[in-house]
């Protein structure tokens, strides 16, 4: 039952990513991490979610910011989405990134919601965020995957009993852009692909990341190799602002003399986790940019496809927009 009131929880706001650290090892699950607050209020005013705790990191300004660094840039978890779209250096060079920000929601809420609080939000499957016990939340069924389920938006692929898809623009840009991300707990610091980043059902079907609850994405490092590449990124959603992706493309391409040479796509809207394209990168590897191969391209992405009941037309929609992006538009 919706009653936009949420349950009492303490607040706290370290100042420091170590006081952070040492209130998530105090209260461990029953911890709650706040970034923007976008996905998370949502949660508590629906009285699904209630930790006990609410650790609110935006006053740690470790946590914000754009910097050059040695092979790249990197920037903080709790840089807002404006920030990056705005960005010169993140324009100039890793201009996918910037497009993607630019397409999350409203510029309301790009200007509360951060990069960190996009990548890391939880499934927008309506049984799951309605309280239902679907196996997301610990039930044993998935009401989406039945005969009778609303699954217009839902997965493609990698269906594992949770047929939910990841609901973020940013994160597959950041894969097409070999990302790493920054993890802290209060053992130490790991490095961890984009790709790795994110996990699907067959993993642990509570978590869309390895994000445990004692961790912290500090920031996320973007390869200079990629700067100045073709860039390509196209959402599909049924309203232009504040919706989801049905279906989104990121790619970043390197051309020489018409061949490409390097490509890095990804899908959101289609799998549990941003979905990476690495068959269609081998296949145009080394082939002109052309029609041929973007055709071959889109072909080649949707092999595999599951739809459900009502997503077929999802299956269409992305082989046009891996098409577009290999093409060039």
């Amino acid at each position: 039952m919706i009653t936009d009131m949420m349950t009492n929880f303490q607040l706290y706001q370290p100042a420091s990513v170590e006081d952070a650290l040492a209130l998530l090892d105090r209260h461990d699950k029953d911890a709650w991490k706040l970034a923007g607050g976008n996905d998370s209020l949502d949660w508590f005013k629906d009285r699904i979610k209630r930790p006990k705790a609410v650790i609110d990191l935006t006053a740690i300004a470790g946590l914000k910011g754009i910097r050059q660094v040695a092979g790249g840039i990197e920037i903080g978890a709790l840089t807002t989405l404006t920030e990056i779209e705005r960005n010169s250096v993140i324009r100039e060079k890793y201009g996918l990134l910037a497009d993607a920000a630019r397409k999350v929601a409203s510029p309301q809420i790009r200007n509360a919601g951060t990069l960190g609080g996009n990548v890391a939000q939880d499934a927008r499957c309506w049984y799951y965020r309605d309280g239902f016990p679907c196996y997301r939340a610990g039930g044993n069924i998935c009401y989406a995957d039945t005969p009778t389920g609303m699954n217009r938006e839902h997965a493609l692929f990698g269906a594992n009993r949770c047929v939910a898809v990841s609901p973020s623009d940013t994160a597959p840009a950041l894969m097409a852009l070999d990302a790493t991300m920054v993890i802290r707990n209060s053992v130490g610091q790991r490095e961890v692909a984009a790709k790795d980043f994110f996990i699907g059902p067959s993993v642990d079907i509570k978590r869309m990341t390895i994000l445990t609850p004692k961790d912290i994405l500090t920031a996320v490092r973007i390869p200079e190799k990629w700067a100045g590449a073709r860039f390509y990124f196209e959402k599909v959603a049924d309203r232009q602002t504040w919706d989801f992706a049905l279906v989104n493309v990121a790619s970043a391409m390197l051309v020489k003399g018409g061949v490409i040479e390097q490509l890095g796509i990804a899908c959101g809207g289609v799998e549990c986790v941003p979905r990476h394209l690495k068959v269609v990168a081998d296949i145009v590897k080394g082939e002109g940019q052309n029609e041929d191969t973007a055709k071959l391209a889109g072909q080649a992405a949707v092999r595999g496809a599951v739809p459900l009941n009502y997503n077929h037309f999802k299956v269409t929609l992305m082989q046009n927009l891996v098409t577009r992006a290999v093409r060039g538009g």
